[in-house]
């Protein structure tokens, strides 16, 4: 998944992924609890309509609350509270959803959405192009200052988590954006030196001789 927000460290707050599970964003006027809560009722085997339905019935203060769900299946599931912030929208395909409020315009998360559909690139290309679309589409209304990309596969940690949590210069997407350039080639790798250390590449960094 990817996130951006005026607010610092968007990712740590907002962002949250199980290998096998699906993922959830948690924002709006944000209770990170709301995330791995999410994450688990998809983890018993709920869908997320099914999950994100528990989660509104029994959660105080819901209306505050913008939660995006998307299941190991692909199905998906949007809450937007009476008390999301400012201009708001959400926008889903097969498999991808995409939400936001304070927006520059309501169209926004539906750029996203076509975007993604629209690549054939691997995940965090097609990700980044969701981002960078959503920017170009006006994105939020004011300065955006954090950024991140959460991706989660077979292992029982992220293969990539990569964050710029804050930007005095407004521009995190491209400073995450750049941070992906560098870290997808050697992505593998650092799987590799995790499952089988003995058969990894090398380091390529001075010392490492």
């Amino acid at each position: 998944m990817v996130i951006c927000s005026s607010s610092p460290a968007v990712a740590a707050r907002c962002a949250h992924a199980r290998a096998g599970v699906g993922v959830v964003a948690s924002q709006n006027i944000t209770d990170p609890a709301l995330g791995p809560q999410l994450l688990d009722l998809l983890e018993a085997g709920q869908s997320a309509g099914m999950a994100m339905a528990g989660i509104m019935e029994r959660t105080p203060q819901i209306a505050y609350r913008q939660l995006l769900a998307v299941d190991a299946m692909g199905g998906t599931a949007i809450h937007s509270g009476s008390h999301t912030l400012g201009v708001w929208g959400v926008a889903q395909g097969p498999g991808v959803i995409a939400a936001g409020n304070l927006l520059a315009s309501p169209d926004v998360p539906g750029a996203m959405v076509a975007a993604f559909e629209a690549s054939t690139a691997a995940l965090g290309e097609r990700l980044m192009a969701a981002l960078l679309a959503g920017r170009d589409a006006g994105g939020e209304a004011g300065p955006v200052h954090s950024a991140g990309l959460l991706m989660v596969d077979r292992l029982s940690w992220p293969v990539a988590d990569l964050r710029c949590d804050w930007a005095e210069d407004a521009r995190p997407i491209e400073t995450l954006a750049r941070i992906w350039e560098i870290y997808s080639p050697q992505m593998e790798a650092y799987v590799q030196r995790a499952e089988n250390p003995g058969a990894a590449p090398a380091y390529g960094v001075p010392g490492d001789e």
